[in-house]
């Protein structure tokens, strides 16, 4: 009845042996007359095959008795267990022979290679994407049919896989169990959790091999790696833009859309994106988390932070190809490169004025509604953009923070402190194209070019005359409905606006300015 075993059975099976593989003889382990007649292989055959089946079985229950003596994680099989317990340890005996990275498992290994051969071997019948694994191409496909068969029971969102929905869901109970031993920021995820660690220890592993460029994930480099290849692969069904991730492109379906499924609980603001509205929150809690190292200023975003910190450094690396002018931001050059090629691709629908970004569309939009969500607490102004409030506030105040250097005179705003110092250095980098006027700012080259053209479009209500700019149609408009706002403190004299006021204040002081 004997027969040989594999050593998978976990037998010695030399001639004569009761042995077991651990050393322990049959004879001890207290086994029948019985089982002597069976003989010692199929016995432990039974009982390695014993072991399988409590696994199964509790598998099939959904338990989960292999228990981590160092964390309150439990697992179905002890194989997991073990693999577990290297996170505590930092064991990682899988190392990688053409980099130092080392893994858990062989198959981690084996994947990780792929990144050195660049093997792909499961292709989209879709279309021409490829995939290490078989399980990032089904993920992927399920992109193609729209199927999203994990549907959240909070809420009304669905997820391409479980572990999708799982990290959704602890949106809703706000759960952020992976804390950063550097600062007080918590993640829903280990991964995020040492996404965010990079940045404290300044780790950027994955490198741009045609610029000096380097990145904290693979997936930022190869998103990056498109600017040079100029590759777009995801194009809007509505009009030609095309981008080069998924989520930009649903994120600017939005504006064709009008989308806007985030709305701010303190106020009826709807945004586009969470992002947006935890960046909007911040006006209602005053939080500006991001302090410069340099100088007192601080701000809600950490972009907002490195934006600023160029001005430090003095660090301009996005230059433009039709003239001298360098940048911070590359959407602050594409911006400035529309003056040169006249591209103005957002239009309104409601006029025909167009805009460079669409940011400067929605603004233009509120002369159309008359919406102004931005009051001041000292009087009964209001604005369509908080950066607008603020400059007003000053003229309360009195503030004006922004000193000239080469000259005694201060401004509420650095825009305007920059304009002024134009005088000093008598910079004019706007010129326009059908005479030899030059300019400080492009506003005012195009309120210029209005002269040429013979364009007024802003039409007066209640007369025939029209106007280059909204500020002089106001100005006028005051003289039908006798406005004037701008009154004396020291005597009952109002004026329709603050220059007329001013001339007027020198009669009470004396001063002759001219």
């Amino acid at each position: 009845m004997n027969r040989d075993l594999s050593d998978e059975e976990h037998v010695v099976n030399t001639p004569g042996s009761t042995m077991v593989s651990d050393g322990r003889n049959l004879l001890d382990l207290g086994e029948s007359p019985a089982d002597k007649e069976f003989g010692p292989e199929l016995i432990v055959k039974v009982k390695v095959e014993s072991e399988f089946e409590d696994d199964s079985l509790s598998q099939e229950k959904g338990e989960k008795p292999h228990q981590c003596s160092l964390c309150t994680k439990a697992f179905i099989t002890s194989s997991s267990l073990r693999l577990h317990q290297m996170v505590h340890t930092g064991e990682k005996p899988y190392q990688c022979t053409l980099c130092s990275k080392a893994f858990i498992t062989s198959s981690a290994l084996r994947l990780h290679q792929m990144v050195h051969t660049g093997e792909k071997p499961y292709q989209c019948s879709f279309c021409s994407k490829a995939f290490m694994t078989a399980s990032f191409l089904r993920r992927h496909q399920t992109i193609h049919p729209g199927e999203k068969p994990c549907q959240c029971s909070l809420c009304s969102k669905a997820f391409t896989t479980p572990s999708l929905l799982r990290r959704h869901q602890k949106i809703h109970t706000g759960e952020k169990p992976h804390q950063c031993s550097f600062c007080i920021k918590a993640f829903m995820t280990p991964s995020g959790l040492r996404l965010h660690q990079m940045i404290h220890t300044g780790e950027k592993p994955y490198q741009c091999s045609l610029c000096s460029k380097a990145f904290i994930t693979s997936s930022s480099l190869r998103l990056h790696q498109m600017v040079h290849t100029g590759e777009k692969p995801y194009q809007c069904s509505f009009c030609s833009k095309a981008f080069i991730h998924p989520s930009l492109l649903r994120r600017h379906q939005m504006i064709h859309t009008g989308e806007k499924p985030h709305q701010c609980s303190s106020c009826g603001k709807a945004f586009t994106t969470p992002s947006r509205l935890r960046q909007h929150q911040t006006i209602h809690t005053g939080e500006k988390p991001h302090q410069c190292s340099l100088c007192s200023k601080a701000f809600t975003t950490s972009s907002y932070l490195r934006l600023h910190q160029t001005i430090h450094t003095g660090e301009k690396p996005y230059r433009c190809s039709f003239c001298s002018k360098a940048f911070i931001h590359p959407s602050l050059l594409h911006r400035h490169q529309m003056i040169h090629t006249g591209e103005k691709r957002y239009k309104c629908s409601l006029c025909s004025k167009a805009f460079t970004s669409p940011s400067l569309l929605r603004l233009h939009q509120m002369i159309h509604t008359g919406e102004m969500p931005y009051q001041c607490s000292f009087c009964s102004k209001a604005f369509i953009i908080p950066s607008l409030l603020r400059r007003h506030q000053t003229i309360h105040t009195g503030e004006k923070p922004h000193q000239c250097s080469l000259c005694s005179k201060a401004f509420t705003t650095s825009s305007y402190l920059r304009l002024h110092q134009t005088i000093h250095t008598g910079e004019k980098p706007y010129q326009c194209s059908l005479c030899s006027k030059a300019f400080i700012t492009s506003s005012y080259l195009r309120l210029h070019h209005m002269i040429h053209t013979g364009e007024r479009p802003y039409q007066c209500s209640s007369c025939s005359m029209a106007f280059i700019h909204p500020s002089l149609l106001r100005r006028h408009q005051m003289i039908h409905t006798g406005e004037k706002p701008h009154q004396c403190s020291l005597c009952s004299k109002a004026f329709s606006t603050p220059s007329h006021l001013r001339r007027h204040q020198t009669i009470h002081t004396g001063e002759k300015p001219y």
